[in-house]
């Protein structure tokens, strides 16, 4: 496993040993994490890798068969309320009441927490997610990405220290994906500690201090994400357009990967070069061209790929 073995602050999160099983299918086997207070710390996996187990255990919503969880220094129980006063959660489609307006859904949500929210502190927390202009709508005559910043301003209500979202950008438009983007960082600039999850690869790039990356229960790479990616070394993306077969393309030379998207191919090289020029010479040989080329340097794409053999960007993960 490619794992960061540099940080050594105070822990906001640590996980020792923690399973789930569901009949025979393992979700969770065995996972160990910590993660630093104060960082943003993205959990990415191909759909079924069993990212939203570990995060519903990790937060409390999910009892574990076997393993460890301590937030912000105490053991995460089921009878741990202090604790669980001081984290927020944001699910995957967290359930907006229809007949409130967003500033009447932070007043009650506020009360559910057992604190008072004036009606200022309320349009203030609606100002740090901008709905401000939103504040007596109802979640019907909001967008996507409105809905998703409010779902964020209730996760926030009770001021946490530790915030998880779980695929926090699924569903919006890049525009809105960019905004609720700055949002997540600005929490950071607040000293607040972030655990996400998602399956846009970009989206841990942009945000995330460390990346984790769980395949079938485990985790297999832990690290920054530059780090993670300059791993691969000298690793090269090749795609292009060409009617060669399987057989031909994997006999190319320096090729660890070969995938084909449709009309097109998706090579993974450990030295471009070489591969490119044997490439041209079977196209000529058999007399296709070689169109849409494009070759491009080490992603964390392509680490996912290699750890996986999965693409992360296919459908939102519902496990």
């Amino acid at each position: 496993m490619v794992i960061d073995h540099e940080y050594r602050q105070p822990q906001a999160i640590k996980v020792n040993g923690l399973r789930k099983s569901y009949g025979a299918n393992l979700a969770v086997a065995g996972l160990d994490l910590e993660v630093t207070a104060g960082e943003i710390f993205a959990l990415l996996g191909p759909n079924g890798a069993g990212k939203t187990t570990a995060l519903n255990m990790i937060y409390g919503l999910l009892a574990p068969d076997a393993g460890t969880v301590q937030l912000l220094g105490r053991p995460m129980t089921p009878g741990a309320q202090a604790l669980k006063a001081q984290i927020g959660v944001q699910l995957q489609a967290t359930s907006l009441l229809p007949e409130l307006t967003a500033l009447e859904q932070l007043l009650l949500f506020a009360r559910l927490y057992g604190q008072r929210l004036s009606r200022a502190e309320a349009l203030e927390l609606l100002a740090s997610v901008d709905l401000s202009a939103m504040a007596a709508a109802l979640p019907d005559k909001m967008s996507g990405g409105q809905q998703q910043r409010l779902a964020l301003a209730l996760a926030l209500v009770n001021d946490p220290a530790l915030i998880f979202l779980d695929e926090p950008t699924a569903g919006l438009d890049p525009a809105a994906r960019r905004d609720l983007w700055e949002l997540i960082r600005s929490l950071r600039r607040r000293g607040k500690t972030v655990l996400f999850t998602t399956h846009y690869l970009e989206e841990a790039e942009a945000l995330a201090d460390r990346v984790g990356i769980m395949d079938r229960g485990r985790l297999v790479a832990l690290d920054r994400p530059a780090a993670l990616t300059a791993s691969l070394g000298q690793l090269s993306t090749i795609q292009l357009t060409v009617a060669l077969t399987a057989a031909q393309i994997n006999a190319l030379p320096a090729v660890q990967l070969a995938r084909r998207e449709g009309e097109r191919w998706l090579l993974q090289s450990v030295d471009a070069p070489a591969t490119l020029s044997a490439l041209f010479a079977q196209a000529a040989a058999v007399g296709q061209p070689v169109a849409d080329l494009v070759v491009s340097q080490p992603k964390l794409e392509d680490l996912f790929l290699e750890l996986t053999g999965r693409s992360a960007q296919l459908e939102v993960n519902h496990e």
